[in-house]
């Protein structure tokens, strides 16, 4: 079978492999819920509520349903793309409060994800073009720290340093309460800002975004720089670098368009997961710095008890992670060569 044949057969079979996926991811998130100590109409009503009241709630939200049923109606709902009807919300729309919070993390992420490529690849190219130096000894501490911290941890301390002690940013929101933001057109401060021709509101929004994209991206660049490192070191050890040399090529002439090019391949992959995996889990980051994201909103739902909101909340970052595997396996096959299927 020719390669691209091969290939075709490939993405199709992970086309049609993502609703199994996306059925197992829905199934454990149902369960779970369901497991859970706790009752939802407890949590929204309070413990004053009649017994009557509670059982008369319960009906209307169908949680005094068979378990098998309850399946049922959920699977009926998720296919219409019906993600249901939040209970601590007054009623609002699970897909209304996606599209109200999700801007905020996605320009998170993706000022995180900015950093993190930045200084992991720098880090890790630093480290593997000089072995046994102390870039060398620096990159793997670097990785090794950056991948052990805690989130919540470094979180603090970081506000406690450059926000309490030096107060040179903000530490918590996503713009001052006291001023406007930008018109909504995308969700995203930075850019409504730039688009609506605001820069003051853009370095405001900037400003406010530093601190936690900063912080996420360093802890993340762990990941990307001991992926360079390991990747660079065996690509400069490789015969057609050696060959280039023998040429009288120059050493940063090798590193950069000869060794580093085929050293990030393995970056793609880790890079789409990353990102996907960061929109559905930036929790810890928007919780310790008060982010007003969805992985926010999903904390305070989970708290709540509020079943539809944590299970499309869910459902939707597991259809993104779904994606972007698929994605990056597809953007894997084109970009390098040498996977054959």
């Amino acid at each position: 079978m020719s390669r691209s044949k091969a290939l075709q057969y490939y993405i199709v079979s992970r086309l049609l492999f993502a609703p199994l996926q996306l059925l197992t991811i829905m199934t454990i998130v149902f369960l779970l819920l369901r497991a859970t100590p706790g009752d939802p109409v407890d949590a929204i009503l309070g413990g004053r509520a009649s017994e009557s009241v509670k059982e008369q709630y319960r009906e209307q939200l169908g949680l005094n349903r068979p378990i098998f049923i309850q399946y049922l109606n959920y699977l009926g709902d998720l296919l219409r793309f019906d993600l249901g009807t939040s209970l601590s919300s007054q009623g609002k729309a699970v897909w209304n409060i996606i599209g109200q919070y999700f801007p905020a993390t996605v320009e998170l992420a993706v000022f995180s994800m900015v950093v993190a490529l930045l200084v992991g690849i720098l880090v890790g190219t630093l480290s593997a073009s000089r072995p046994g130096t102390s870039f060398d000894l620096g990159g793997r501490l670097f990785g090794i720290i950056t991948y052990a911290l805690p989130m919540f941890w470094a979180g603090m301390m970081l506000q406690l340093i450059f926000s309490v002690q030096l107060g040179w940013f903000p530490n918590s929101n996503r713009f001052p309460p006291n001023l406007q933001p930008p018109s909504t057109i995308t969700g995203l401060y930075t850019l409504d800002s730039l688009l609506s021709g605001k820069f003051d509101l853009f370095l405001t929004s900037l400003h406010h975004l530093v601190l936690p994209s900063v912080t996420l991206g360093i802890l993340l660049s762990g990941i990307f720089e001991r992926i360079v490192r390991v990747n660079l070191k065996q690509t400069l050890k490789a015969d057609y670098v050696e060959a280039a040399r023998a040429r009288g090529i120059s050493e940063n002439k090798i590193l950069v368009s000869h060794a580093l090019k085929n050293a990030l391949i393995p970056v793609i992959t880790v890079l789409g997961l990353t990102f996907a995996s960061l929109l559905g889990g930036a929790i810890l980051t928007e919780v310790t710095f008060s982010w007003p994201g969805l992985a926010n909103r999903l904390y305070q739902a989970i708290s709540e008890r509020d079943y539809p909101t944590v299970q499309g909340v869910l459902v939707f970052f597991g259809a993104i992670v779904v994606s972007a595997s698929i994605l990056i396996d597809i953007l894997n096959a084109y970009v390098d060569p040498r996977i054959r299927y």
